[in-house]
C-alpha cells in the first residue's frame, strides 16, 4: 500500500458519529488485553452470518429478524470496535489493518445482501441491487484514499451505524406491522415479472440513494483532479 492510502485522513460526520465514538472508546478501555482487533473482526463477520441466517429463517417467521437485528448488533460491535481498539492501544498497523477491514467488509456485505435476498421481504434482484451500488460507492472511496488520501465514511450524515439502525427499525416495523408484509404489487421490469412489496420499495430507494452519494461525489472529484492535472502541451514534455 502506498504512503497516501497509509495516511488516509479519516472523514466521519455522521449523525450519531460524536456519541458513538465516546462508547466505543469506553468500551475499548474496559476490554481485557487478550482481546485482540482481529477478533473484534471476525466478531463482525459473525455478525454478518447472524444476519443473513436471520433474513433466510424468517421464510419459516417473521419473528427469525430478531435474529438479524442481533445481528446487526454484533456486527456493529466488532466491525466497529475492531479500529477503536487499536487506536486507543496505541497498537494500530494501517497497512495490514487497512487491507483485512475493508476486504472482510466486501465478504461480510456479500453476505448480508445475499442473505436478504433470500428472505421474503426483499426480492434477490434488488437486494444485488444495492450491494452493486455499495460496491461502486466503496471503489469510489477506496481510490480516494489513495489519491486524495481521504477515507470517506459518511454521506448526508449517513453512516454505516445510521443504515444498521435503519434495518433493524424496518425489520421490526415489518414483524409487528402485517401491512408491510401483506402489500404485494406485481410489476413487469425489462419482460420479467416480480412480486414488489414495501422492502423492495426501501432497498431500491436505498440503492438509489447510493448511487446518488457515488454520481455526485464522482463528477465533484473529476472536476477537482482535470483542475490538478491538466493535459500537458506537447512543449511541455521537451
Amino acid at each position: 500500500m502506498s504512503e497516501e492510502n497509509k495516511q488516509a485522513t479519516r472523514i466521519q460526520t455522521s449523525i450519531l458519529n460524536g456519541i458513538e465514538k465516546k462508547i466505543l472508546v469506553a468500551i475499548a478501555k474496559k476490554l481485557p488485553s487478550w482481546v485482540t482487533s482481529d477478533m473484534l473482526t471476525f466478531v463482525g463477520f459473525l455478525g454478518a452470518l447472524i444476519i443473513a441466517a436471520g433474513f433466510a429463517l424468517s421464510n419459516l417467521n417473521l419473528n427469525w429478524l430478531w435474529l438479524t437485528c442481533f445481528g446487526l448488533f454484533v456486527n456493529w460491535f466488532g466491525d466497529s470496535l475492531d479500529g477503536s481498539l487499536a487506536r486507543v492501544r496505541g497498537t494500530q498497523r494501517k497497512t495490514y489493518g487497512f487491507y483485512i477491514d475493508h476486504n472482510v467488509d466486501v465478504i461480510n456485505e456479500t453476505i448480508m445482501f445475499v442473505g436478504a435476498g433470500t428472505s421474503p421481504l426483499v426480492n434477490m434482484s434488488f437486494a444485488m441491487l444495492a450491494l452493486v451500488a455499495y460496491f461502486m460507492l466503496s471503489v469510489y472511496v477506496y481510490i480516494n484514499c489513495h489519491l486524495k488520501g481521504e477515507h470517506k465514511l459518511t454521506y448526508a450524515g449517513l453512516g454505516p451505524t445510521e443504515f444498521r439502525i435503519i434495518v433493524a427499525i424496518v425489520c421490526i416495523l415489518f414483524m409487528y406491522i402485517p401491512w408491510f408484509t401483506e402489500w404485494k404489487k406485481d410489476i413487469v421490469l425489462f419482460h420479467n415479472q416480480f412480486s414488489v412489496g414495501l422492502f423492495d420499495y426501501i432497498t431500491v430507494a436505498i440503492a438509489l440513494l447510493i448511487f446518488g452519494f457515488y454520481l455526485v461525489s464522482f463528477l465533484k472529484d473529476a472536476a477537482y483532479f482535470k483542475k490538478i492535472d491538466p493535459i500537458k502541451k506537447p512543449e511541455d514534455n521537451k
